[in-house]
């Protein structure tokens, strides 16, 4: 058996992702990939490991709170999701 610590060491993530993975939150599809490996996997076994994951709740890169491009992200730098408010 691995450890948090060991598995986030070698898919190169936090264990606070691997915390965040395990409580069932959704995560980006590359950090999915990455512990897949860590752990000796494949991508096929995804649902094996991940659950079956219905499409509303599916997460990428363009619905990642973290990513900066991201226009629900309220620190994103990405200037074409500014919004102007004029009073």
């Amino acid at each position: 058996m691995m450890s948090k610590a060991e598995l986030a060491r070698r898919a190169g993530v936090s264990t606070l992702t691997i915390d965040r993975v395990e409580s069932g939150r959704p995560c980006r599809l590359d950090t999915k990939r990455k512990i897949l490996l860590a752990l000796g996997m494949g991508v096929t076994d995804k649902d094996r490991v991940f659950g079956l994951v219905s499409p509303s709740r599916q997460t990428d890169d363009s619905n990642d709170s973290h990513n900066p491009h991201n226009p629900h992200n309220p620190h994103s730098t990405d200037s074409r999701t500014e919004e102007v408010s004029r009073s």
